[in-house]
């Protein structure tokens, strides 16, 4: 984020005015058209949205709530933010607010989510959707009824490298895609032995819910949405209850809690039209120091693999394609994150109440489905079918 933007109106020297400064000159007309917006939630996702939203020209962020209040203080200052609050109840409450982001622990995705739509709000959560299908599932039902947008974050999709291999799958250069295998893996990467994240009732999961939700979504956003028709899943926690694969860069709430999840898990994806996926999602494992997120694909007609090292900061990125014609490495744009996540949000909104309905959460709710067969087919030491 960059600590040198400023919420205040006043402008020193001759520095050009910023959106927010410009802002506060528009005509009512201008400022009735702005979209009315608010934050729950003041972590390093929550910190995402803000920036983000302030990067957005036509948004007034009028509220923010969280539990931190020197970091409230200090976000409300930096951005002008006119309300900052401790209850995300006295923030969903403000008059004339649009739409919110949901950016806390998974447990309370639901509630927040549901209650916002309630007051008909419009809704961007952060990942995974809920702790289970069925909580995901109340909160598509209330975006349904209330008519109003249900986005989920999945922010990896929108990195150059994804955007690059999905036009070349899109073209058909590699013809009827097989099989497929997909990764995210950490040396060690507990987000705090003893948070929120390790807390069965808190997170729903360990790191299939944490970041294989991640993994589990660009790969079937790259494959084209398929079906999955079952999946033969299995899950370890080794490291974890041991008080080792804590990592100090992905820190968490402390909740004193003992070590209640995975930290490593994969699971085999039977498609429809018979390809298939592997998917492996690991907080702590005895690897490489830096994170691995990867993606390899198989068709008829070509293949490619897809390579980010490097984390949580600075990772490198490859991508090559492997064809009769010849081997290449496709143009790699921008990676947008969370502002393209944000951007297409508003997108929605603005598009009008007769495309509302396109966006109810229903891909995130499925994602959260096939995590909830993956999790039953470990218990079980059997494949379960969807």
């Amino acid at each position: 984020m960059d600590s040198g933007r400023s919420g205040t109106i006043g402008l020193e020297g001759d520095q050009p005015p910023t959106d927010k400064d410009l802002a506060v000159h528009q005509s009512p007309s201008d400022q009735e058209r702005r979209l009315r917006v608010g934050v729950v939630g003041i972590g390093w996702a929550g910190r995402q949205h803000l920036e983000a939203y302030a990067n957005s020209a036509d948004v007034e962020i009028v509220g923010l709530a969280g539990m931190e209040p020197d970091l409230l203080a200090e976000l409300r200052d930096e951005y002008g933010i006119p309300h900052a609050v401790e209850r995300w109840e006295d923030l969903i409450a403000l008059d004339g607010l649009d739409a919110i982001s949901v950016a806390v622990p998974t447990f309370l995705h639901a509630p927040i989510t549901v209650a916002a739509l309630e007051r008909g709000l419009h809704v961007l959560s952060e990942k995974p959707i809920a702790r289970n299908g069925d909580e995901g599932q109340l909160m598509v039902d209330a975006a349904r009824k209330a008519g109003r947008v249900l986005d989920v974050a999945f922010n990896h999709r929108r990195r150059g490298d994804i955007t690059a291999l999905k036009r070349v799958l899109d073209d058909g250069e590699l013809g009827r895609p097989y099989y497929a295998k997909a990764s995210w893996l950490r040396r060690a990467g507990i987000p705090s032995l003893g948070s929120w994240f390790t807390n069965r009732e808190m997170a729903g999961g360990g790191p299939l819910a944490d970041i294989g939700v991640h993994v589990i979504d660009y790969a079937l956003h790259l494959l084209g949405e398929p079906k999955v028709l079952s999946v033969s899943a299995s899950t370890y926690s080794e490291l974890g209850p041991q008080g080792r694969g804590g990592g100090g860069e992905y820190s968490a709430q402390a909740v004193g809690s003992a070590f209640e999840v995975e930290d490593f898990a994969s699971a085999f994806m039977r498609l429809e039209g018979g390809a298939t996926l592997l998917v492996e999602a690991g907080w702590a494992a005895y690897r490489d120091t830096d994170d691995l997120l990867d993606f390899r694909i198989y068709g008829t007609d070509g293949g490619a693999q897809l390579t980010r090292a490097g984390a949580p900061y600075s990772a490198v990125e490859s991508l090559h394609v492997y064809t009769e014609k010849g081997d290449y490495e496709p143009e790699v744009g921008p990676s947008l994150g969370h502002q393209g996540v944000v951007d297409d949000f508003l997108a929605a909104i603005r598009a009008g109440e007769a495309e509302w309905g396109r966006h109810d959460g229903s891909l995130a709710l499925g994602r959260a489905r096939i995590i909830d067969a993956c999790y039953a087919s470990a218990a079980r030491h059997r494949e379960v079918e969807l």
